[in-house]
């Protein structure tokens, strides 16, 4: 087993915290960030790998993958082994690489950062930092990625990395980013890079016009769930598009008992009217939910809990079907004309998978 040896510099470097951050145990990552957060440069929300220093061994465009990294063993390619995630030449003669990450949201307030080195051992990164900034307008992205570009402040300040771990920090920070400028020092490679934070959304300027209330890109956040199973993850509900394959979406396991059911809780991005609801079990065409219905919440701060009784019914118990689009609207939905909702709460029965929870309102 090879011993990483650090310098007396790096291991200052490392233990410095000019921003205020805490590392966060391997255990309590998704648990720390999964219900508050999501991951704004996630690629399935259409982020954008705009410039890199190198990518040698390993594109960038490997970071922003939502799935967690793979190991081909064995697998080569003309520039060596095959590795999930971004590597680059050793022998950097600047003091670090980097990649420039356009968000995939309007911006967002950074919580918190987590890298994952997996796979990487001997040729991981040995520390990095997290740079953003706020730039919007048709010439932003041209703008920050020439070398002259002064508008970079600290997120994250520099981290020691450990070979093939996940590591992440909690991040104080109330500023505004629409970029992120990854640094890695001094080269090598990293599997997965993770931008936990809470998006501030571009809502119409008009409150009569209908928006997607519960989008991920309009700060539509899943709170709370039953289970996620299958490796589905609860927060796929709200992303944009329908999706590529049935892993895309959030999947219960096979219930066995009478009177099973699964839920899940949405906070949506803004207070609002609703006007229809899209239950989408698009790909789930042998394990979608026999059916489901949809009750809602009005809170100024709190966090309902599933068997909160103050919920009230939306839509009643409807059949579902496979690999479909269920829209209700009009007289589908119920208690909804004179009422402003903030959170939702679809139950499926008993089990089974959906792709998307869209709904769609008025902001009040």
């Amino acid at each position: 087993m090879e011993v990483q040896i650090l310098s007396p510099e790096v291991i200052q470097d490392t233990n410095a915290a000019p921003t205020p951050s805490d590392t966060v145990p391997v255990e309590l990552i998704d648990s720390t960030f999964g219900s508050t957060c999501i991951d704004l440069v996630s690629s399935s929300l259409d982020s954008s790998i705009l410039a890199f220093s190198d990518e040698w061994f390993a594109p960038a465009t490997n970071l922003t993958n939502p799935k967690p990294p793979i190991r081909r063993p064995g697998v080569f390619v003309p520039t060596g082994a095959w590795y999930d995630g971004w590597e680059t030449r050793r022998h950097n003669p600047e003091p670090y690489d980097w990649v420039i990450i356009k968000l995939g949201v309007a911006s967002g307030k950074v919580k918190g950062v987590e890298i994952d080195t997996a796979f990487f051992d001997g040729n991981h990164a040995e520390a990095v930092e997290v740079q953003g900034c706020f730039e919007v307008g048709e010439d932003a992205d041209a703008k920050l990625v020439n070398e002259d570009y002064g508008g970079w402040r600290q997120v994250l300040g520099h981290r020691g990395c450990g070979a093939t771990r996940r590591q992440a920090w909690t991040v104080e920070d109330e500023n505004e980013v629409t970029h992120v400028r990854l640094c890695m020092f001094p080269d090598g490679g990293i599997a997965r890079f993770r931008l936990y934070g809470q998006v501030v959304p571009v809502f119409p300027t008009s409150m009569d016009e209908e928006v997607e209330l519960s989008s991920a890109l309009m700060g539509g956040v899943v709170l709370s769930a039953s289970e996620e199973h299958f490796g589905s993850s609860k927060s796929n509900l709200l992303l944009p598009g329908r999706g590529v394959d049935m892993g895309g979406g959030w999947e219960t396991r096979r219930s066995r008992g009478p009177g099973h059911v699964d839920w899940v809780i949405v906070r949506l991005g803004a207070r609002g009217k609703i006007k229809r609801i899209v239950v989408d079990t698009a790909f789930y065409r042998g394990n979608f939910p026999q059916a489901m219905k949809i009750d809602a919440f009005r809170s100024e701060d709190e966090t309902p809990k599933a068997e909160d009784p103050r919920w009230k019914k939306v839509v009643g118990i409807q059949k579902l079907g496979p690999d479909k689009e269920h829209e209700y609207a009009g007289s589908s939905l119920s208690n909804v004309d004179a009422a402003a909702y903030s959170h939702l709460k679809m139950t499926i029965v008993p089990d089974g998978g959906v792709k998307r929870f869209r709904v769609f309102g008025t902001r009040v």
